[in-house]
């Protein structure tokens, strides 16, 4: 039977009998976080002056290198792990104007891997997939294309989040804009599904009828929010814009208000690129063959600078590195801390050092991951393994109260098949946990967004997730034995019933290259 506790109530029944003298090894843990972080530091160089890191990017390169550099001046081995090869592409700049029926900046950019518009940027028309008449085809239509852009995201009704309205809407009004909403979303439906094509091959039909380019809108339903992802033109610029410019648009369009625009977007094909993992390790004294690993993935979507997604990850791992080689310089077991590369794209990088490193993963104690957001840690899963409340609940106990008192456990839950990096080792059997974050807005307002910056972090939870995660590590290591590996069977979330364990999966090693 699965339960749920709280660290504040079930793990502090551990010492609830007894007053235990502080571990001066915590203590200075604690005190050099406190008094001497470089969380800002560390998110200033990586997110501010390093930028996005989309995997075969030149930026994903520099902030390999710099984290090698980091380590090394903190007196951490250091190096880069080349696991396999992606297409490499490099983002210029994106200017959109509205130049008919009046002038307006648009607020838009290219998406990754979008090829650039012809130098100076192009002028045209904007058009809509119509709908279309009784007895025509889309391809009869398709010429229209020719020399002009094309809009294909389904628009929205209003530009305010739900939130908003329920706030400050009528019952009824919210209501009914609810339905409006809907009866849009099933035209739209109706016009993309006329076209015979799906939303992946369909700008590649419209480039090759001559269209100038392609427009799209992925609102994140939260205000100035839109998703970054990538484009599937291969000839012809594919650009987001924001919810408000891309409404605009449409209704000039649909009312044969004939609108244009003027695209500028450049972009550099780079050629084949090399990806790597990169590490940092603290050799430890007594087991050094023994290995506790933290982990976070590296790479982001460009269409911000990957401050939640996942810069806080990565600065948090960073900084438990730096606090733990000046505190606990010896550790008994090997500390070694692995930034991924090409999460995004399917855990390229972890999956790629579990299918590489077969000799390790029996000598991995556990592993710690942290990906979703800036928000202190309020949530942690057993991942299946059996006796994973016992050794979680000790080492818990002894992280400070007011950072444990509301996270949430879930012993011994199920094993993660995806989702982040520790999901690659679950399903290779290493105790691998993931520390998991309170939303602060994460999936509206930072998750692949525009908005993902450096000044959505919250450094005061950022800093008590480095003492947890840097507490639990120092603990990992001191534990006397390697911790049981054994594993529940997994249980059918929807159905109830029994499931199977995950199982590892290779790699995407050549990204995108034949693209």
């Amino acid at each position: 039977m699965r339960k749920r506790h709280l660290i504040g109530i079930g793990l502090m029944l551990f010492i609830s009998t007894q007053i235990k003298a502080q571990d001066p090894v915590i203590e200075n843990i604690i005190k050099e976080a406190e008094e001497n972080s470089q969380l800002r530091y560390l998110g200033h160089e990586l997110l501010d002056g390093i930028g996005p890191r989309l995997v075969g990017s030149p930026q994903m390169q520099k902030a390999h290198d710099w984290a090698v550099a980091q380590f090394e001046e903190w007196g951490i081995e250091g190096k880069n792990e080349q696991w396999g090869e992606w297409r490499g592409w490099e983002r210029g700049i994106t200017h959109i104007d509205m130049v008919e029926p009046w002038v307006r900046s648009l607020s838009g950019t290219q998406l990754a891997w979008s090829p650039p518009s012809p130098e100076g940027g192009a002028t045209g028309e904007v058009i809509v997939i119509p709908r279309l008449e009784e007895g025509q085809s889309f391809e009869d239509w398709l010429p229209n294309v020719k020399g002009k852009y094309v809009m294909i995201s389904t628009p929205e009704v209003s530009g305010r989040p739900d939130y908003n309205w329920e706030e400050w809407a009528t019952e009824e009004s919210f209501s009914k804009m609810k339905d409006e909403r809907g009866e849009m979303q099933a035209d739209w439906e109706m016009r993309i599904s006329q076209t015979g094509h799906g939303r992946r091959e369909l700008p590649g039909v419209l480039e090759e009828a001559g269209a100038l380019g392609v427009i799209t809108s992925y609102w994140s339903k939260g205000f100035g929010a839109n998703k970054i992802f990538s484009a599937y033109t291969k000839k012809v610029p594919t650009i987001d814009l924001s919810l408000e410019d891309y409404g605009l648009l449409f209704r000039l369009a649909e009312s044969g208000k004939k609108p244009k625009i003027h695209l500028n977007a450049q972009s550099r094909e780079t050629g084949v690129q090399p990806t790597f993992n990169t590490f940092g390790e603290i050799r430890g004294t007594e087991k050094p063959e023994e290995y506790v690993m933290l982990s976070a993935h590296f790479d982001s979507w460009d269409g911000a600078t990957g401050a939640t997604d996942n810069g806080t990850g990565v600065i948090t791992m960073m900084e438990v590195m730096r606090i733990l080689k000046k505190v606990y310089p010896n550790p008994k077991r090997t500390i070694l801390v692995g930034l991924w590369g090409s999460e995004e794209q399917g855990l390229n990088g972890s999956r790629a050092f579990v299918e590489d490193h077969p000799e390790t993963l029996d000598k991995i104690q556990v592993l710690f991951n942290q990906d979703n957001g800036t928000g202190r840690i309020a949530r942690l899963s057993g991942q299946g393994f059996v006796d994973s409340y016992e050794y979680l609940g000790r080492w818990m106990a002894e992280v400070p109260r007011e950072i444990t008192r509301e996270i949430e456990t879930n012993f011994p839950g199920n094993p993660g098949g995806g989702g982040s990096d520790y999901a690659s080792f679950v399903a290779a059997g290493v105790p691998a946990f993931s520390l998991s974050s309170l939303s602060w807005s994460y999936f509206n307002y930072t998750w692949h967004t525009n908005l993902d910056t450096y000044d959505k972090i919250v450094f005061e939870e950022v800093k008590n997730n480095a003492i947890m995660t840097a507490i639990l590590v120092y603990m990992a290591c001191e534990e006397p034995e390697l911790v049981s590996r054994k594993r529940r069977v997994p249980i059918n979330q929807r159905s109830g019933q029994p499931s199977f364990w995950p199982v590892p999966r290779s790699p995407n090693r050549k990204g995108m290259i034949d693209n």
